[in-house]
């Protein structure tokens, strides 16, 4: 017998329904109490889905609202339902797929999406079956629900579909969902195509035997009357593009053409789908073939599409000049995550070279309150990739328009054009310095505009050119420049605040000690704003401040500098409780900040150690207490601890030995042992940076814990976990410079790990070197990102310098302990010498070749199968201090001497004449 409500249960849950709808918090807390209450009664689903299916007599959002609560209900807890319960939704469903109402047909296809995700797509057999004959129903609002059920379906189990676990239905759905690419209704059409895109980008076989009737269909679709169905149709190419270029090639040029139509389709959402075929035509290799004979229809396309909306300037205020007093709401502020320290090596750069983000955050343009993607933002990146492939070709085709829009009376315009000279500046930037002495004041005159929008992106297009900027004379434009910006910092618009702050950062990371005469000036604005900011623009500010004390260094170490600096910094420290997270950009801030004033920190380095030694203290606590009853405490944010042990790394880098009395007070070599063997890899990864800080400033603290923490560095050279290998590896290359010969018993539980890492192909720059340097610092180290080069790309450059910080470890274990590495030589010589070549002389370079001459020494013959490399490592020294030369000298001489003066002319002739002529001239071979 069929499950019937109880007449008064079901007006409770229709009272309960209404409720809800209450704007009253009050009533909602009441709803959601007696919500939690039902739940205990397992028919309580059932009254649910009855309200959402049979009572046609309640409005539309109650009956919608009661499917919405089911939906919940079923993500979680659905498990737990009465087989029953299970039968009467999943029937109910079914059979009202087809209502009247486009909403309750839409809620109703959640729901058995829902209930498909939870495993049911293979205990209910029937529903693929009968959604797909339903859509030979003569009623459309069958055929309608079903499609939107099914594509609700393609969407979260795109991968399930095409498996063996459910007899690959795509063999019968592909097929019938093409047939429906000629319905007479746009909806049902918008439906077919929808469903068929899920499984592109997955080249499902059922798509890839039918893919050439599905790319016909699709050119008929092209000039489709409705919009959904032509916003579709480019989804559709665009992912081709990706994965089946092949078959698109042949029609490649009415494609091209195509898009272009639809990038200015009066619907800006069909417009932005098909600017996105731009961006990924770009990565193809056939784009510049492509494009080429197109790029005069082109340019100008993107360039339109740069323009502010209408609705754009409504979002963002456009007509609100001053704001500055407006407190930020809550949506302003960004969630903000801690980057753990990462232990960079000091090689190409000379002074410490900064790594980069895998994740490019040098966004297109600087409209952040325009949080979703849209035409503009795609336009510029569309423009920027273009310009990574063209080069200057591009200019030709933009340089006639860009005049006029730069110097058009129309602000909007202006802007945009302001927008396209930002975006090309790095794929153009050898063929627009011809016109930067003419541009560039022209833009450092746009920051004083009336709009905010035209101040605000003028920041953003100068710091693009910054580079240009910091290579001329400094009176030509950095003066002016960095004037105007100071200015903006102080603007009464809160965006160009930001962008000014953020620019500001840009232009300190180029000019670097450029900017030391003009620091008082700087610190006076920097700690004015200080009191005129709103919150969101006071996290911003901290960032342009760390990142001045990491591009001036020392030089900031002035009592003017530091009476300035460091009482509005400290105030906002004392103002910040423990678990307030806007810690993090001053903690990261503060870092830098120590690092740069070294000793001059000494009279606020105590309240600030103790503080984080607490915040460490404090979050191991809170996961011990959450390990153990994970049911009655909350999980701790380790950001803090991450944070804290970071700037605990900036004050033993900056305070050098003045650091060992807070350590002695403190118990941070016990945390410090907790944390190395955190479940969390960022949190290991700060672990080891300091340890190796504090190894360089007080080793005599940590020498008793050696025999403790050994085995741990061990366990953690594993590059699968690139930065905490990284940092391991540097940890260790600084205990064996403080231990000496004492480091002999721990040799073998890192040597071979650390030969692993530097012979792994593509091992993840940073650790071959620091196979010893230094530590890779994402608190203050971000790697600003070129623009077009892919993930995987910086994951090989990470790669690679992952084993280059490996190579200096094992140099200097080799230097410490000889006698136990130097057997295992022929196995690492070649990539070591490989890697090290490429780094310039430098106190760590120093330790590392002395460790391997005094192993040629030990063990010569593990050399000479790899000779020639070590004969080029060598020749990649400008100026080794001479005892390291004289090393040189004698193992070059000495396996000259060896192999005797007709085997060694034979031998150098494989020499490229760089070599063969520098080893001459420094060494006499």
């Amino acid at each position: 017998m069929e499950w019937q409500p109880d007449e008064q249960g079901l007006q409770q849950v229709l009272q309960l329904l209404k409720d809800s709808q209450s704007p009253n918090t009050v009533t909602q807390r009441a709803v959601q109490q007696k919500l939690e209450q039902l739940n205990q009664f397992p028919d309580f689903n059932n009254y649910l889905i009855f309200v959402l299916t049979r009572l046609k007599t309640e409005d539309e959002p109650t009956r919608s609202l009661s499917g919405l609560i089911l939906k919940n209900n079923v993500k979680a807890h659905y498990q737990n339902f009465p087989a029953g319960v299970c039968d009467f939704i999943k029937r109910e469903c079914l059979n009202s797929i087809g209502d009247p109402s486009p909403l309750i047909r839409a809620t109703i296809g959640i729901l058995i999406t829902t209930i498909a995700s939870k495993g049911e797509l293979q205990t209910w057999p029937e529903l693929l079956p009968q959604l797909c004959n339903l859509l030979d129903s003569e009623d459309y609002n069958t055929c309608e629900g079903s499609f939107g059920a099914l594509q609700k379906i393609c969407e979260d189990s795109s991968e399930l579909l095409d498996s063996d676990a459910l007899n690959r239905p795509l063999n019968v759905m592909i097929p019938k969902f093409l047939q429906f690419f000629k319905h007479c209704s746009p909806k049902i059409r918008s439906h077919a195509i929808a469903c068929v895109n899920q499984f592109i980008i997955g080249r499902a076989q059922a798509l890839m035997d039918s893919i050439d009737t599905f790319i016909e269909s699709l050119f008929v679709l092209a000039a489709d009357e409705d919009s959904e169905v032509r916003k579709n149709v480019c989804r559709a190419l665009v992912m081709l593009l990706e994965v089946r270029i092949d078959r698109l090639i042949p029609h490649m040029h009415s494609i091209i053409q195509y898009m272009l139509q639809r990038t200015q389709d009066p619907d800006e959402n069909v417009a932005l789908e098909a600017c996105e075929f731009w961006l990924t035509l770009a990565e193809q290799p056939i784009c510049k073939e492509a494009l080429s004979g197109h790029m005069v229809q082109l340019i100008p396309v993107l360039v339109n599409g740069m323009k502010y909306s209408e609705i754009d300037i409504i979002l963002l205020k456009g007509d609100v000049e001053e704001d500055e007093a407006v407190p930020d709401s809550e949506q302003d502020i960004k969630p903000r995550f801690h980057k753990s320290r990462t232990v960079t090596l000091q090689h190409e750069g000379g002074e410490g070279e900064e790594d980069e983000d895998i994740e490019d955050d040098d966004d297109d343009d600087d409209d952040d309150a325009l949080t979703d993607w849209n035409l503009r933002k795609c336009s510029a990146a569309a423009l920027d990739v273009l310009a990574n492939v063209f080069r200057d070709e591009l200019l030709p085709h933009l340089l006639p328009l860009l005049k006029g829009l730069l110097f058009h009376p129309d602000w909007v315009v202006k802007e945009s054009g302001i927008l396209v000279l930002g975006a090309i500046a790095e794929g153009c930037m050898q063929g627009m310095v011809p016109y930067l002495p003419e541009l560039i004041p022209h833009l450092i005159q746009s920051l004083s505009d009336k709009k905010a929008l035209v101040r605000s992106i003028a920041c953003w297009t100068l710091s693009r050119y910054a580079h240009w900027v910091v290579s001329q004379p400094p009176d030509s434009y950095l003066k002016p420049l960095m004037t105007e910006l100071l200015k903006r910092i102080l603007d009464s618009n809160k965006r160009v605040q930001e962008a000014a702050c953020s620019s500001f950062a840009t232009l300190e990371e180029e000019a670097c000690t450029e900017l030391v005469p003009y620091l008082s000036f700087i610190l006076d604005t920097l700690v004015f704003a200080f009191g005129k900011y709103q919150h969101k623009n006071l996290l911003i500010l901290y960032d342009a401040i760390g990142t001045l004390a990491d591009s001036v260094g020392h030089h900031l170490n002035q009592p003017e500098y530091i009476q300035k600096l460091m009482p509005p910094l400290i105030a906002k420290w004392n103002q910040l409780k423990d678990e307030d997270k806007d810690l993090f950009p001053l903690l990261e801030c503060l870092s830098s900040v120590a690092t740069a004033l070294q000793s001059g920190f000494l009279p606020y380095c105590e309240p600030v150690y103790q503080r984080c030694v607490t915040l460490v203290q404090k979050t191991l606590a809170q996961a011990m207490m959450y390990n153990q009853q994970p049911d009655q405490y909350e999980a701790p944010d380790k950001d803090f601890m991450i944070v804290a042990l970071d700037l605990l790394s900036g004050l033993a880098e900056g305070l050098g030995g003045h650091v060992e009395q807070l350590v002695a007070r403190s118990n941070i070599m016990t945390l410090l042992f907790q944390c190395m063997q955190d479940t969390l890899p960022e949190v290991r990864q700060s672990s080891f940076a300091l340890l190796g800080d504090l190894t360089k400033a007080c080793f005599l603290h940590v020498k008793p814990c050696i025999a403790e923490f050994m085995p741990i560095l061990g366990l953690n050279l594993n590059p699968e976990f690139i930065s905490v290998c990284n940092n391991a590896t540097w940890a260790i290359g600084e205990i064996s410079m403080q231990m000496g010969a004492e480091m002999q018993p721990y040799v073998g539980m890192v040597l071979p790990h650390l030969v692993e890492i530097i012979n792994r192909p593509n091992t993840p720059k940073t650790l071959l070197e620091n196979t010893g340097t230094e530590r890779i610092t994402d608190a203050h180290c971000s790697l600003q990102t070129n623009r077009g080069m892919t993930q995987a790309f910086f994951f090989f450059f990470f790669c690679v310098r992952v084993s280059l910080c490996a190579a200096i470890t094992i140099g200097r274990l080799g230097f410490v302990c000889p006698q136990e590495v130097a057997p295992q030589l022929q196995h690492f010589i070649r990539p070591w010498c490989t890697s090290l070549r490429n780094i310039r002389d430098n106190e760590e370079k120093d330790s590392a070749f002395r460790g391997i001459c005094v192993m040629i020494g030990v063990n010569p013959a593990g050399v000479v199968q790899d000779f020639i490399f070590f004969c080029d490592a060598v020749a990649s020294w400008v100026s080794p201090k001479d005892d390291l030369r004289d090393m040189f000298y004698k193992i070059l001489h000495g396996f000259k001497d060896q192999v005797g003066e007709e085997n060694w002319q034979q031998f150098s002739e494989q020499f490229p004449p760089l070599l063969k002529e520098r080893l001459s001239a420094c060494y006499g071979v």
